[in-house]
């Protein structure tokens, strides 16, 4: 294999973890946050709007991590640094 493949494949396996790992943070934090949510408003029906708005402002930053390393593995598939810097060196030689 070449090293044009090789970047390719690392690119590849490592914007997967990317979104495995970063997104399975986020799905047990928003499980929490809304069972927590779903509790609290049994407890106390009369504060329902407050602890619904908190909680969807909650979600929203949590699920910006998810969004962030999105982000990331996009940018390992469809523009890599690491391709500039490859075909420089292949220029080069």
């Amino acid at each position: 294999m070449d090293n044009t493949t090789l970047i390719a494949i690392a690119s590849i396996v490592t914007a997967g973890l990317t979104m495995a790992l970063g997104s399975f943070g986020p799905a047990l934090g928003e499980g929490r946050a809304v069972a927590t949510a779903l509790s609290s408003l049994a407890q106390q029906p009369d504060a329902a709007t407050t602890i619904t708005r908190t909680l969807f402002v909650g979600l929203a930053m949590i699920e910006s991590i998810a969004i962030y390393c999105f982000v990331v593995s996009m940018i390992l598939i469809f523009a890599n640094p690491f391709w500039n810097h490859f075909i420089a060196q292949a220029a080069g030689k």
